[in-house]
């Protein structure tokens, strides 16, 4: 259990939740958490940012689990366990970071963790919010360049051939087209997928996902796998 600094209405249906405690975790990973003895499954949400002293989550609200955290306030304990999955990997050079709706947030303490590294030149953020835009001026001092967009699809505005690298998280159809226009002009890119889950470790199979090699946990194998892997043949996972 850990001791919830505050929990915050940033958009429509979306909080900041930020948890006192050491925690580990890397870009890309996320813990499995629930407010109490019910429901009795957590809900996996991904790492927005961790320091020192605490970890942050931003989570929307769609569900009865959710809906529970959300009614949460500071100085209440939550239930937490991770870090679980495989985060993004070490990458160098010019660097996209491509978000849509409930993938947005680990984007964050992704682009902090590139821009720490000499290696990496350039870290260059595009975002789709599906409803109203929250913590803008964050994600504008989170990366080099930020471009946005309500409602529509980001996709539009990015041109993978400028880098070295794509990372994205969102929704499927968006990380599909991406991918496909990294494999037509060679760039690399990492997806992280989304879905449901029970368990975190990849006992309950829950999140099964077929690809190039067969079927993977999502959980386990994932949540980031390589682009090519998860969107081949006709660009479908």
């Amino acid at each position: 259990m850990a001791l919830i600094l505050k929990n915050e209405k940033i958009g429509q249906h979306i909080y900041w939740i930020e948890i006192e405690g050491k925690f580990e975790g890397n870009p890309g990973q996320f813990y499995m958490i629930k407010a109490g003895e019910y429901p009795l499954l957590r809900r996996p949400i991904s790492i927005f940012s961790i320091d020192e002293n605490s970890i942050s989550f931003i989570y929307q609200v769609v569900g009865e689990g959710t809906e529970l955290i959300s009614k949460m306030i500071p100085g209440q304990t939550l239930d937490i366990k991770g870090p679980y999955g495989n985060g993004f990997p070490e990458v160098t050079g010019k660097i996209a970071l491509v978000g849509g709706g409930v993938g947005i947030p680990p984007l964050y303490e992704t682009s902090k963790k590139l821009r720490e590294k000499e290696e990496v030149s350039l870290v260059d953020m595009y975002l789709g919010f599906s409803g109203d835009m929250f913590l803008k001026e964050l994600w504008e001092k989170s990366c080099d360049n930020f471009i946005y967009n309500i409602g529509g699809f980001i996709t539009d505005y990015i041109d993978v051939g400028k880098y070295d690298v794509i990372l994205t998280c969102g929704p499927d159809i968006m990380m599909e087209k991406l991918t496909k226009a990294c494999i037509d002009k060679g760039i690399k890119i990492y997806v992280s997928k989304e879905s449901r889950m029970g368990c975190g470790i990849g006992a309950c199979l829950a999140c099964t996902c077929k690809t190039k090699a067969g079927n993977k946990k999502v959980c386990h194998d994932g949540p980031v796998f390589s682009g090519e892997e998860v969107y081949y043949g006709e660009y479908k996972c």
